[in-house]
């Protein structure tokens, strides 16, 4: 079964990051993800005013990462959501974006430990436990919350490398891929399911989510230039074997990323090509977009999530995925539970 997530990055004023939302749950989307970066507006406020104006939407971070925010912090931060929301939290958690944290000399290191440990303190304190833990990374001696968190919180996992992959299935309840492209999606599964065989779990147990870069507009074009500027940031932080699989050089990527920490924006986005556009988006026409979610789908995804830009007009886009991209699914999944 197919369910379509959307991701809101809350740069604008919050009533408007709210506007989106409520458009979102009222034309059909299943979860919003917003983003948590220290450049933007806070995201626990951003969803809590999000909470108080909608009624079924799920919704989380996506992603919030343990290396500018202690993952005790953030197990507070979700339980207290719950408490306001129940039921419809998630938890989205990764290394975070690596341009940004080099603005602030932060490095990602041991990322694998770190998220693994990170997802144990969330769980174990967001379920109201009392947690002893002495962990590579973090120690946390008879911590626990001081109210009773109202149900159990899933936690999805981002990742793009091999071992991120097969860790996100081993512990979490989802799976973000980093991906927009089927044939890293495809190449994602075989990690995945290594993670879920070492847990023993089933792939049936896990949500497995395409967090794309999205951009929908009636003329090519249009959406071309709305995603150039996430298309510069991902290959920007991208890790390197996922560049050198789809040709693009460590040099490249360099350059994309120095010139975004400088604010030399257009220095950047000169350096997007058509075919990194095809690689890490979603975008074009609504008959595009149809086809290459039917891709993903195909390779085994179970979430699409429309990530920033969504277009360029997102209240527009956000219609046009209803009206013209929904129903390509939707129609079909009514059909086979007839």
């Amino acid at each position: 079964m197919i369910s379509f997530g959307i991701e809101f990055v809350p740069r604008d004023l919050y009533w408007k990051t709210t506007f989106y939302a409520i458009q979102a749950e009222k034309t059909g989307f299943n979860t919003l993800w917003v983003t948590d970066h220290f450049n933007n507006r806070n995201v626990y406020v951003s969803l809590a005013i999000v909470s108080a104006y909608t009624d079924k939407i799920r919704f989380g971070p996506g992603v919030t990462n343990p290396y500018m925010a202690h993952p005790i912090v953030t197990a507070q931060a979700v339980a207290t959501l719950n408490e306001i929301s129940p039921g419809r939290v998630v938890c989205g958690l990764g290394v975070g974006d690596r341009t940004t944290l080099e603005m602030v000399n932060m490095k990602p290191s041991k990322p694998l430990a770190t998220i693994r440990e990170s997802v144990k303190i969330i769980r174990e304190i967001s379920l109201g436990n009392n947690l002893e833990m002495e962990g590579k990374i973090f120690t946390v001696s008879g911590a626990k919350l001081n109210f009773k968190p109202n149900s159990r919180i899933p936690i999805f996992v981002g990742a793009q490398g091999p071992k991120m992959l097969a860790l996100a299935a081993e512990i979490g309840d989802g799976v973000l891929i980093n991906a927009s492209h089927p044939h890293d999606i495809k190449n994602a599964m075989k990690h995945i399911e290594e993670g879920i065989t070492r847990a023993h779990k089933s792939l049936v147990d896990l949500e497995i989510a395409a967090y794309t870069s999205f951009s929908i507009a009636k003329e090519n074009k249009k959406a071309v230039k709305a995603v150039i500027p996430v298309v510069a940031y991902i290959i920007a932080g991208c890790p390197p074997p996922v560049l050198e699989k789809h040709g693009i050089s460590l040099e490249t990527a360099d350059r994309i990323r120095n010139a975004i920490i400088r604010g030399k924006w257009k220095d950047a986005f000169i350096l997007i090509t058509d075919e990194m556009i095809e690689t890490f988006s979603i975008c074009g026409t609504p008959e595009k977009v149809v086809e290459k979610i039917s891709k993903l789908i195909n390779v085994g995804t179970t979430q699409v999530v429309a990530g920033s830009p969504i277009g360029p007009n997102i209240r527009k886009s956000i219609n046009m995925i209803a009206l013209e991209v929904f129903p390509h699914f939707k129609d079909k999944e009514d059909k086979d539970n007839d």
